[in-house]
């Protein structure tokens, strides 16, 4: 009756506030339940065939006796601690670049930096981008390897259409990239419940098989992995190559993390993720332990017969969503790749109005789609598949950790001491894994590395190139404040004409070349210019009234000659700033901005003159690039966006003229 009495006397503002905090849990929990479905699914349904792998590589030839079951089950389950609890999801996720995640973002923290160490940097920056590359050979051999590996069970559950299981696995990839364009909150929405039910049967099913046989329970002990290692040396070492098949998702969890943040992402990894994987291993191996024939399928043969069709089916849908936890890390890595100037302006959509991290590539879905779905028909069997993968994402663990030491030392200034004890035993475990998937390169690993290789020529390539393309460019637009003084000076030449022109720029201190050219070539200058640099925050939002920014007015002389004259013309350079969720449409922000007093002169927008200066850029023998390269940057140059159409410019008051850089 006291605390009956207590609730009693709460001040009014009581339900309020208790409303408010059961509506932040309920956020936070909707947050780790999504996170399950868009971040968990790789890493979630490596039980289906990382043990099976381990036991049926005749590369290594691990055999089903107890001491190497439990050796194995003792290398998986410190694996998954070492690399994903203590290395990602302790440390590297405090690494973030204004929330987002991903090799990317250790990249875009270095690019950044103001160190005066410039050669480290570029190396550093280089690693990064070289890492980027990987992932994306990783992230066409996932969602291969995991809707068919689920695909598969149909061999077991159900073996009179095991023919099926290739064109089965292309419909179900098919409907997943279909899937994509409604955006990874809607996915997650999905998705969520379902890997929650996934988590679930992992630890029911897992966890009564190790009740059962609970003597597997010694196989957590890190002693059974140091026997195993010396007493099958080298066996022991190639078999490295298959244990890490259970760690792959690590770095697309942290390539996710702009999507959920950081904190869902812990609290669902180690409350439910972490228990429920640990318990299905060790189910695994005590079913090979009580029948070793069982390395068949040990993720199948631990469940009851009347289950095996049920979990077929959420296998399937499980190893859907695996795949999209690697498909939205590369839309990730994407949009930090265009921010960095590592790939060309590309089609964006913010599927959320909160998170930034939650976009949707069109381009980029396209592509992975036809790569993915060619693997397929190409491997069929995730037997097959494994062979190629896991080379690419190892090197992709050991050079987050590289960048992340860098930061942690150069930015954080860790001591040198806890930087190196740290780092030695982080890359001594990467680098065993990687060294030992080499031996999968003849065997399918050529493939995520060839496509790392094409990757990385296509960001190294846009880079330079854009760079040579920026400095030709600003060489022929030449200064603003030079370009004023010359059209004042001749201004007997040129005439005036009533109205306002619109140049969007780059940038603003630089005179844009369809503004130079109107005066080179038709001897002509708007009343009123003004030029218009758009850039796009790392924010949802940004208010109408924090939208323009000024720039220095210039003055030039009008029909009196004289540059401070009350008719003088005026160029007016002026930033639009918009939020990632904010339609970027320069008339409108430009009638808003006048209506409220914010652009001099009040001058009239609504029917201004737009203009764009479209670069043709030509392939010339200048040095700077190799000629492969120059095609290769022309290609893709001509695939960017369209700027008329990304600033919704009306097309009846839109001109284009065009320029010609060479490169």
């Amino acid at each position: 009756m006291a605390n009956a009495s207590a609730a009693e006397t709460l001040p009014a503002e009581g339900p309020p506030h208790a409303s408010a905090g059961q509506a932040q849990r309920s956020a936070r929990a909707a947050l780790m339940v999504g996170a399950l479905g868009v971040v968990f699914g790789d890493i979630g349904t490596s039980p289906l065939y990382s043990i099976q792998t381990v036991f049926e590589d005749q590369s290594h030839a691990v055999h089903p006796v107890r001491p190497e079951i439990f050796g194995v089950i003792s290398l998986v389950f410190w694996t998954i601690t070492i690399v994903v609890s203590v290395k990602y999801v302790i440390f590297i996720m405090r690494a973030d670049d204004r929330g987002e995640g991903g090799i990317m973002a250790l990249t875009s923290i270095l690019r950044h930096s103001r160190i005066a160490r410039t050669r480290l940097i570029t190396a550093l920056v280089l690693l990064g981008v070289l890492g980027a590359a990987l992932f994306y050979g990783d992230s066409t051999i996932t969602p291969a390897i995991s809707v068919l590996s689920a695909m598969e069970g149909l061999k077991v559950a159900a073996p009179g259409v095991s023919s099926a299981v290739v064109p089965l696995t292309a419909v179900v990839l098919a409907a997943l990239f279909a899937l994509q364009r409604f955006g990874t909150h809607v996915v997650g929405r999905l998705f969520g419940p379902i890997m929650l039910i996934w988590f679930a049967a992992l630890a029911l099913f897992g966890g009564s098989e190790v009740i059962r046989h609970p003597s597997v329970l010694q196989a957590l002990s890190p002693t059974w992995g140091a026997r195993f290692f010396l007493e099958h040396g080298v066996v022991a070492y190639l078999a490295l190559a298959a244990v890490v098949l259970a760690v792959t998702g690590a770095e697309a969890l942290y390539a996710d993390m702009g999507h959920f943040g950081r904190a869902p992402i812990r609290r669902a990894w180690f409350l439910i993720v972490f228990p429920a994987l640990t318990l299905d291993y060790l189910a695994q191996g005590a079913v090979i332990l009580r029948s070793p024939k069982d390395i068949s399928n040990p993720f199948y043969l631990l469940l009851p017969s009347w289950a095996q069709l049920p979990m077929v089916f959420l296998a399937t849908v499980a190893t859907v969503i695996a795949s999209q936890a690697v498909i939205s890390g590369t839309y990730s890595v994407t949009q930090q790749a265009v921010q960095l100037g590592f790939l060309p302006r590309l089609t964006i959509r913010h599927t959320s109005a909160r998170e930034i991290g939650q976009i949707y590539v069109p381009a980029i879905n396209a592509i992975l789609f036809v790569i993915v779905l060619a693997i397929v028909f190409a491997f069929g069997s995730s037997s097959g598949l494994a062979a190629a993968y896991g080379v690419a994402v190892t090197g992709t663990f050991v050079l987050t950790t590289v960048l992340f030491l860098s930061i942690a030392r150069l930015f954080w200034h860790t001591r040198r001491a806890l930087v190196t004890a740290g780092g030695g035993v982080l890359l001594t475990v990467d680098i065993a894994f990687f060294t030992s998937n080499l031996t999968k390169v003849i065997h399918g690993g050529w493939l995520p590395l060839a496509v790392a290789a094409c990757a990385y020529t296509i960001f190294t390539t846009w880079n330079r190139g854009r760079e040579i393309v920026t400095e030709n460019r600003h060489r022929l637009e030449g200064s603003l404040q030079d370009f004023v003084e010359e059209i004042t000076a001749h201004d007997y030449s040129i005439n005036h004409v009533p109205g306002v022109a619109v140049f969007l720029n780059p940038r603003l201190e630089s005179t844009p070349l369809a503004l130079r050219a109107n005066i080179e070539h038709n001897h002509a200058i708007h009343d009123t210019v003004l030029i218009v640099s758009v850039a796009v925050e790392r924010v949802a939002h940004i208010p109408d009234t924090q939208r323009v920014r000024l720039g220095q007015r210039h003055l030039y002389s009008g029909a009196t000659g004289d540059p401070l004259a009350a008719t003088a013309e005026q160029i007016i350079p002026l930033s639009l700033h918009y939020g990632f969720r904010d339609r970027t449409d320069v008339p409108a922000a430009l009638r808003r901005a006048v209506a409220e007093g914010q652009i001099p002169g009040s001058p009239d927008i609504e029917h201004a003159t737009y203009f764009l200066s479209k670069v043709t850029i030509n392939r010339t023998s200048a040095p700077g690039m190799a000629g492969w390269r120059k095609r290769i940057f022309l290609a893709l140059a001509r695939n960017a966006a369209d700027p008329a159409e990304y600033f919704h410019l009306p097309d009846g008051q839109t001109v284009i003229t065009s320029g010609r850089i060479g490169i």
